[in-house]
């Protein structure tokens, strides 16, 4: 069964095996340390809550037979350290068939967490993670010359990735065809990183450039993946640069190291070192490549279709497994930076004499003299669903009211989220939050002031309030 595999491509999957096993480990510890607060027990959307409304068969996972924070936590940790073992090379020290076994309890591990993680799991590159964890199942270890199969299995949800983003571009927001998204879109993406000002403040004829290589990476290099090669890898390589000038310009969790991982495993490196001697694959390793490779070409189906809609949807997910998903990012770009301040106050009145202290999250944009840090590939998901809600409140009717309620009674989980409390020795008596319209200062207002923030405040969000008016959960 030699036909079934490809030796030059080695190098790439152990580089692509490696680093993935790195970006599983850091989805499990974030998980591991927000879960409290967003989905325990006592949690803003509680688990349990959670499967007593959902069935199984829509939301496959452990936690729908049992769940205890404890558990969970066990869990995740667990998750991290088989992760943390498969990157120092666990899975290449075993047959093959336990190698596959690592990955598979990988990707179940993590997609039990996923289907029970509601709205604050809602984001397109957990189906990412997933879906190429499953297809890392059976790539087979050093035992094994790569299987060609599943290494174009790979550039195919690469190409789904990057083709799907920039179709939905195409298809959507006016300013993505006439050059102009990039205007907006370093101040207003989601979670600016400490490059994004100076990104924002580059020329607008650059910013035009920004823009049309964006088009040319997203929907030009992803066709060049099934070209021979060298051709194959220079696009792969231009995707890798594309996306490492994202990582640069904002804090996307780990959507654009992912992609990265992705792009490396079609890079043809056999010029750097030759293949080593492998072992004939086994007959069953190679009817699973074969049978995988159908059921991924029969379950395409619908993210084909939704490609070639006109009514193309974003990072969506066909079945309840995440296997062959649709992706997509910034159909419409933001012109205008809305943020949320919550703040507290120890007055039992809201008075006009009334100091109020405000809260800091540790990602999200407050104090105007902060700088933006850099988070990712590691995801603070409250930080991210606050600037969805200022958006719109409907993101967060789930959730803020809980919010709140244990900002009202300094709840050590919900705290532990934020960069600051500003009230450590006994909890406010009322919390409100208020919506300002932030912009990036210019170079001059930067050098006078010091600020990279501009803030005015437009409205409030949510009126003065107590533990007494709200409850205690």
């Amino acid at each position: 069964m030699d036909w079934l595999t490809e030796s030059d491509v080695w190098l790439g999957r152990l580089v692509f095996q490696r680093l993935l096993a790195v970006l599983y480990l850091v989805a499990f510890v974030a998980a591991a340390r927000q879960f409290r607060a967003l989905i325990g027990e006592r949690g803003m959307t509680p688990v349990p809550d959670f499967v007593r409304r959902v069935p199984f068969r829509a939301a496959p996972s452990v936690f729908q037979w049992r769940y205890s924070d404890r558990f969970f936590a066990l869990w995740s940790w667990a998750g991290a350290l088989l992760a943390a073992a498969v990157a120092a090379g666990a899975a290449d020290a075993v047959p093959p068939a336990a190698a596959m076994a690592m990955w598979a309890v990988l990707w179940a591990m993590y997609l039990s967490i996923v289907n029970v993680g509601q709205t604050w799991y809602g984001f397109g590159w957990e189906s990412l993670l997933l879906e190429t964890g499953f297809l890392a199942v059976f790539l087979g270890n050093d035992d094994t010359a790569p299987p060609v199969l599943v290494m174009w299995l790979l550039r195919w949800l690469l190409f789904r990735v990057e083709f799907g983003a920039g179709l939905i571009k195409m298809r959507g927001d006016h300013c993505w065809r006439d050059l102009t998204c990039l205007y907006y879109h370093h101040e207003t993406q989601p979670m600016p990183g400490p490059l994004s000002w100076f990104f924002h403040r580059l020329p607008k004829p650059l910013h035009r450039v920004e823009t049309a290589a964006n088009h040319v990476a997203q929907l030009g290099l992803p066709v060049l993946l099934f070209t021979p090669q060298p051709v194959a890898t220079w696009a792969a390589l231009g995707i890798v640069a594309t996306q490492l000038w994202l990582v640069l310009s904002g804090n996307f969790a780990w959507l654009n190291w992912l992609t990265i991982v992705l792009a490396l495993s079609a890079v043809d490196a056999s010029w750097i070192a030759g293949p080593p001697a492998f072992a004939a694959p086994p007959v069953w390793f190679g009817v699973l490549t074969v049978a995988v490779t159908v059921f991924v070409a029969y379950r395409s189906y619908r993210p084909v279709r939704n490609l070639l809609s006109r009514q193309q949807v974003m990072n969506t997910s066909f079945d309840p497994l995440h296997l062959v998903n649709s992706y997509g990012a910034f159909g419409s770009v933001t012109r205008v930076r809305r943020e949320i301040v919550v703040e507290g106050t120890d007055s039992a009145v809201a008075s006009p004499d009334a100091v109020w202290r405000e809260y800091e999250f540790r990602g999200k944009p407050g104090d105007v003299r902060r700088m933006p840090r850099q988070y990712a590939p590691y995801h603070l998901r409250l930080d991210w669903l606050m600037w969805f809600a200022a958006l719109s409140p409907a993101y967060a009717r789930s959730w803020f009211g809980p919010f709140v309620e244990r900002l009202l009674v300094n709840d050590p989980d919900t705290l532990r989220l934020l960069r600051r409390n500003p009230f450590p020795d006994a909890p406010p008596a009322l919390v409100r939050a208020r919506l300002f319209q932030y912009r990036f200062t210019t170079w001059r207002e930067r050098r006078e002031t010091g600020a990279w923030w501009n803030r005015t405040e437009l409205r409030d969000f949510l009126k003065p309030t107590g533990a007494a008016r709200r409850g205690r959960r």
